[in-house]
């Protein structure tokens, strides 16, 4: 699989845009493409990005939205298949500075979870609701 991504407005500043990135990508779906968290809260945390650098998720094209939905499914049927105690899923954004969001560059989080991982309310195990 070829790991090569073009960006129409890429952000020198943007960890999500260039070739280190580019080398990080494990999977790709048409304007999508997904890597692995690099502060993963559990096993398989991986992150669904956009190949265009678009600041969140309410300015994803209908294509990308779509694509990311798509990429979900792939990294579900990935994750249960290498591991069977994966028991649940998170799959979230975080929009805006306020929400906890990082890098201002599209993504979305997909969280495999555990029962043996006691987990309430929460999208990221540092942010408590």
């Amino acid at each position: 699989m070829e790991n090569t991504v073009s960006t129409d407005t890429p952000n020198s500043d943007c960890p999500f845009c260039g070739e280190v990135f580019e080398s990080q990508i494990v999977e790709t779906c048409g304007t999508v493409v997904a890597v692995a968290d690099a502060s993963p809260v559990s096993v398989g945390h991986m992150l669904i990005v956009t190949v265009r650098h678009t600041e969140d998720i309410f300015s994803m094209t209908d294509d990308e939205r779509s694509d990311a939905m798509k990429m979900v499914g792939i990294l579900k049927r990935r994750a249960l298949g290498i591991d069977p105690s994966i028991t649940g899923f998170n799959v979230g954004a975080n929009c805006g500075v306020s929400a906890g969001q990082h890098v201002m560059h599209a993504h979305i989080h997909f969280i495999p979870r555990r029962d043996t991982e006691p987990v309430k309310g929460v999208v990221r195990n540092k942010m408590a609701y």
